[in-house]
């Protein structure tokens, strides 16, 4: 594995962790998917990750060249290697729906504010920014080792096969205020790309929200958006 580490591509079946924290969440996780840990010699502090590396019969590598190899930041002096694997979303568990997300900054940011709402269960309506690339899981700060994850072609498909869960689309003239949602559950909260939002054919499936924000601005970031809507529903 040392000798083919390379800058990260979508159709690899392995991706990376940049940094020691986030690989130490990947090693207490997922340590059967992890290939390897390379430490920059540079790196200070790297007993928990040897330990955790030792425990688990994982190869745990000094090596500096890697580093430059795959475009790491300056400040990243740990890599972890791990097999992509497959995922599903619970059934009777809350559901957060994209629609097209294009930033992978945003994307695993938002399943890092997921997590602190304790929603696990993240569909995904393509194309979308890929949840494997290492941005996205650097973005996620670690959380995305605890999130269940599913791919869908479009919202029918996600809606056949969740006709129970309870659907609200937030759109930025949605006829219903946030605060005054009367929640159901299972609930799915479907938010759109970064840039166009929802297109019109989401107005008609469920009940459509807005979130109250003043004229100043044209509409809230979507990880914005993502924590206010999952800090209501879960919180009331």
């Amino acid at each position: 594995m040392k000798n083919i580490i390379k800058s990260y591509k979508k159709d690899f079946d392995y991706s990376y962790t940049s940094g020691a924290s986030i690989t130490i969440e990947l090693l207490k996780k997922k340590p059967d998917l992890v290939e390897s840990v390379f430490i920059h010699p540079d790196f200070r502090q790297p007993d928990t990750i040897a330990t955790l590396c030792a425990k688990n019969g994982i190869d745990c590598i000094q090596d500096d060249i890697v580093f430059k190899r795959t475009n790491q930041k300056e400040n990243s002096y740990v890599l972890g290697v791990f097999k992509k694997y497959p995922s599903v979303i619970e059934k009777n568990a809350p559901h957060v729906v994209l629609a097209n997300p294009s930033d992978m900054g945003n994307l695993g940011t938002i399943i890092r504010t997921l997590a602190g709402f304790n929603i696990h269960n993240l569909a995904i309506i393509t194309p979308a920014a890929d949840i494997w690339n290492p941005k996205t899981i650097r973005a996620s700060m670690g959380s995305r080792f605890h999130a269940n994850f599913q791919h869908y072609k479009c919202i029918e498909e996600y809606l056949d096969e969740f006709p129970k869960h309870k659907i609200y689309t937030f759109m930025l003239d949605g006829a219903v205020d946030l605060r005054n949602i009367p929640i159901q559950k299972p609930f799915s909260l479907v938010f759109g790309n970064e840039a166009t939002g929802l297109g019109e054919n989401y107005r008609y499936i469920g009940t459509v929200v807005k979130i109250p924000q003043s004229t100043v601005v044209d509409s809230l970031n979507l990880s914005v958006a993502v924590a206010i809507g999952a800090f209501c529903f879960t919180t009331t």
